[in-house]
């Protein structure tokens, strides 16, 4: 037996992180970071960050996942993995609740920040017209480059480890540092950063994971919703929480509503499902027997 047939979950996190980062560090050390190399990475449908951080997040989660899959289930664990990429069949209110509910408690955490209502604002109709599009983009993008990696394939193996909310407990942190090196680029705003944010960052993960968690299990583990969830949260800040609350820091304070709102959601879905977040009684079979299609009850 090989090692990572005996180590899965270690594999895959090794593979994600060290393939991520090894591309991702021409654009840490470029001009766009941390200036060792004079050079700029060029702007691509808007951001550096086309050129400079996609292709180091294609080749983590999604990419190790595959492999790791591969290698150790061969083709039935193949298909078992892409069938949840692909199970998108969980009715419209589940897409109704990620697309609406995602920025009203987003702008409602906001809300409970200090001067945050002073200077609120409606987005414009050109914010509102781009909002779909980007969204679209950021499920392609960030949805589809993470959320094979760390929900379709990370999740249910923890999960039926360790269960649902400590399965959870662990891939956050790991989420969040997976992130770590960004905070020393211009996607953070470097060199305006201080050790307080990526901290923050990472517990928004831990707290955002969670959630996740419920809809995944509850949806019938669906991944395409996991997906837009991801998704719908980087639109609201990257796009319309920042015409909404304009003297309000684009980074910093919506990193706190961040944490304000997941953190809420996380407790009620905690307290509201005795912490089993959606998943079947422990004696269920899930991940050692994965086709668990029927929705959950909470």
């Amino acid at each position: 037996m090989t090692f990572p047939q005996r180590r899965p979950i270690f594999t895959f996190f090794l593979l994600t992180f060290g393939l991520t980062w090894l591309f991702w560090l021409p654009y840490v050390l470029s001009a766009n970071g941390l200036g060792v190399f004079p050079w700029r990475f060029p702007s691509v449908l808007g951001s550096s960050q086309t050129l400079g951080l996609l292709p180091g997040a294609y080749l983590g989660p999604v990419t190790s996942a595959l492999l790791v899959t591969a290698v150790t289930q061969g083709r039935p664990g193949l298909r078992r993995w892409a069938r949840r990429l692909v199970r998108w069949r969980v009715g419209l209110r589940w897409y109704a609740g990620v697309l609406f509910v995602v920025p009203a408690v987003m702008v409602a955490s906001t809300l409970l920040l200090p001067d945050a209502a002073a200077d609120m604002t409606f987005p414009s109709a050109a914010t509102l017209v781009a909002y779909l599009p980007l969204l679209v983009l950021q499920v392609l993008t960030t949805g589809l480059s993470e959320e094979p990696g760390w929900r379709d394939f990370a999740q249910p193996r923890l999960q039926a480890r360790f269960g649902p909310l400590t399965g959870s407990l662990v891939i956050g942190p790991l989420w969040g540092a997976w992130h770590l090196p960004l905070f020393f680029t211009e996607w953070a705003g470097w060199p305006d950063v201080d050790w307080r944010m990526p901290a923050e960052f990472v517990l928004s993960s831990v707290l955002l994971s969670i959630v996740l968690t419920w809809v995944f299990n509850r949806s019938g583990e669906s991944l395409p919703l996991a997906m837009l969830l991801h998704a719908n949260v980087n639109t609201v800040f990257s796009l319309a929480w920042p015409q909404i609350f304009p003297r309000l820091d684009a980074f910093s304070d919506s990193l706190h509503a961040l944490v304000i709102g997941s953190g809420l959601a996380a407790l009620v879905l905690i307290v509201a499902t005795r912490g089993r977040l959606g998943a079947p009684p422990p004696s269920t079979p899930c991940e050692s027997q994965p086709e668990t299609t029927a929705l959950r009850r909470v």
